[in-house]
């Protein structure tokens, strides 16, 4: 599975209002406030661990097990087929370009690299993807040479739909509101994978499908 493009949401779609960020009201005279120290959770009492306990512990949360199984299906060359609209109701847009999909770290993480376009412009990515055995959830990271930040999600796997659905958040450079981002990632089968990704349209700040990626395996 590869995340590849991601970093063009914030590039080229996440330029408008997003999460809307409002001041606080006024307190009502007389009415009791909570400070920021007042509000905070509590702390968990910390729980003793022996020795043992812990390797054995840190020796499952270390051990590549059936999510990386399946992560490392996806090592080769895949194209990718790319449409994406700027807008709601924007006329569809095309690009194309490549994925190099490996496993590192003995199984543990997937390294995907791209290569294609954008906008006209050569665009470079990486993406590093794996499985948290103490979270119990699927991560993504991305860099681009188009962004100097880093964007991280997470994800759950339906078996039903044989897709994850990552969810994460990216700041917006225009005005600085943190605007939620979501893929849904759908293995069709082995040699085929289509990725959808939503994020808040222009001119509204309301979701909508910004981009769907046709994955097919080179042979």
């Amino acid at each position: 599975m590869k995340r590849v493009f991601l970093t063009i949401c914030t590039a080229a779609f996440v330029f408008a209002a997003c999460k809307n960020e409002k001041e606080p009201a006024e307190p009502i005279k007389g009415e009791a406030t909570v400070s920021a120290t007042d509000s905070k959770p509590e702390e968990k009492p910390w729980v003793p661990v022996d020795s043992a306990t812990a390797m054995k512990a840190m020796m499952d949360a270390g051990t590549p097990g059936e999510p990386h199984k399946m992560l490392a299906k996806s090592t080769g060359t895949w194209s990718a087929d790319v449409t994406h609209w700027m807008a709601a109701g924007a006329p569809p847009q095309k690009a194309t370009g490549k994925s190099v999909t490996t496993m590192m770290y003995g199984g543990r993480y997937q390294q995907s690299k791209f290569s294609g376009d954008m906008m006209g412009m050569p665009f470079e990515g990486l993406a590093i993807m794996g499985y948290d055995n103490t979270e119990k959830k699927y991560f993504s990271t991305w860099i681009d040479n188009m962004s100097t930040a880093m964007m991280t999600s997470w994800g759950t796997w339906d078996e039903a739909s044989k897709s994850i659905t990552f969810t994460g958040t990216v700041k917006n450079p225009a005005n600085g509101l943190e605007c939620n981002l979501k893929e849904i990632y759908k293995i069709v089968d082995d040699d085929t994978h289509v990725m959808e990704m939503y994020g808040p349209d222009l001119q509204t700040g309301k979701e909508y499908k910004m981009m769907e990626i046709k994955y097919t395996r080179k042979k």
